[in-house]
């Protein structure tokens, strides 16, 4: 099987060209490499020379130095091409005028994970609308959606509940790549961009991350495998609870748990069909930063064994579930603030769904709910098509 080429390979072969004179901006971070691991920095700079102006960074960093939920990122000076790196993740998540007026053609280049909460998107949305207000140039490096494009699941995001963490109703794991996304998003929002994709090559939506042959640089701190990325769309649940999603440890989202946890109760209240494609390990671990910090954690390794059968998003539900059931008195949702909204519950905008955490309260299965959004889900996936740009 071939390598797949992401968007910046495909770019160094003849793209390039066509922005030759123009005046450039580039949002990338340090996972923003071709298969050489060559920065999208490095190469648009060596092929269009003093092209570069301006440096934009995620949530995170450009570097992909900072932790989650509003730690937030200072704009800096790149030393090496001496020009300016702006935080998108900092006072304000949105370019300005003032720094777009430095260029004709903002360059994207993003590795998503394939999950709705993923705060890449929303990024990435922000800068379309900016420049289209500018009647200005949007070009996106498309990357792999690392968990494949063929599966979907979980519900779609209720629109009362849109924010940084979700900005369009899509379902948890969404099955789709940055391009996808920034089609749909041009689409249903009437943006009117001037946007151009330049897509993978030999990319198609049956692959999962291991497939496509690349390496797999982390595109943030919490997110160091390819195995992270595949429990994500699940394991993201317990930022909204008072249980570690893992931060602290060295697996985050695989591992996660909380001082009080019964583990073995709550391995026996679950079904088999619950875990189908996975293995959950009984462990203990002391975090070192972010919940219980310095406490002896008890609670699960995922083990993905079967990517196909595996449904991360109805595992983790179940979990949750069996866990609110067993330990009524200690668990407890997280409060806000969470990504920069103040009033709102971080598990509602979690779940996209506010009546989903009113279900699980009320002692609701998860599987009883996933009735819920079938219909929705299927539309979405009929829906969808048009926007896809791999088979």
């Amino acid at each position: 099987m071939n390598r797949v080429l992401n968007g910046l390979d495909v770019f160094q072969q003849d793209y390039w060209k066509k922005l030759q004179g123009r005046r450039l901006g580039l949002l990338s971070n340090q996972a923003s490499l071709d298969r050489h691991l060559k920065s999208s920095k490095e190469v648009i700079s060596r092929l269009l020379p003093n092209q570069l102006k301006v440096l934009f960074g995620p949530q995170h960093g450009y570097g992909g130095e900072d932790q989650d939920n509003m730690v937030e990122t200072n704009h800096a000076l790149d030393r090496e091409l001496n020009i300016p790196i702006f935080s998108l993740y900092s006072r304000v998540r949105e370019p300005s005028d003032e720094v777009l007026n430095l260029i004709d053609v903002l360059i994207i280049d993003l590795q998503d994970v394939g999950t709705r909460v993923y705060t890449f998107a929303s990024t990435m949305l922000s800068c379309l609308r900016a420049m289209a207000g500018l009647s200005k140039k949007v070009l996106i490096l498309d990357r792999p959606n690392p968990l494949g494009g063929e599966f979907v699941e979980g519900n779609l995001l209720k629109p009362e509940l849109y924010s940084f963490v979700g900005p369009f109703s899509l379902p948890m794991r969404h099955g789709l790549t940055m391009g996808e996304m920034a089609r749909i998003f041009d689409h249903v929002f009437q943006i009117g961009s001037d946007l151009d994709i330049v897509p993978m090559r030999g990319w198609d939506r049956r692959m999962q991350w291991a497939d496509t042959r690349n390496k797999w640089v982390m595109p943030s701190p919490n997110m160091p495998l390819p195995e992270t990325a595949q429990v994500y769309p699940g394991q993201v649940i317990w930022e909204g609870t008072n249980l570690s999603e893992g931060r602290g440890s060295c697996r985050p989202f695989e591992v996660f748990g909380a001082p009080f946890l019964d583990t073995a109760r709550v391995k026996q209240m679950l079904s088999p069909e619950s875990t189908a494609g996975c293995y959950l390990q009984e462990v203990s671990f002391r975090p070192t930063f972010n919940k219980w910090e310095g406490e002896i954690c008890h609670g699960f390794m995922i083990h993905v064994l079967d990517q196909s059968a595996y449904r991360p998003f109805g595992t983790s539900l179940a979990l949750l579930a069996s866990i609110m059931d067993i330990h009524r008195e200690q668990f407890d949702w997280k409060s806000p603030p969470y990504e920069y909204e103040f009033k709102k519950l971080p598990i509602d905008m979690i779940l996209g769904d506010i009546s989903l955490r009113r279900k699980l309260e009320k002692g609701e299965k998860p599987f009883q709910m996933e009735e819920m959004w079938t219909k929705d889900l299927n539309d979405f996936i009929e829906w969808r098509n048009p926007f896809l740009l791999y088979a």
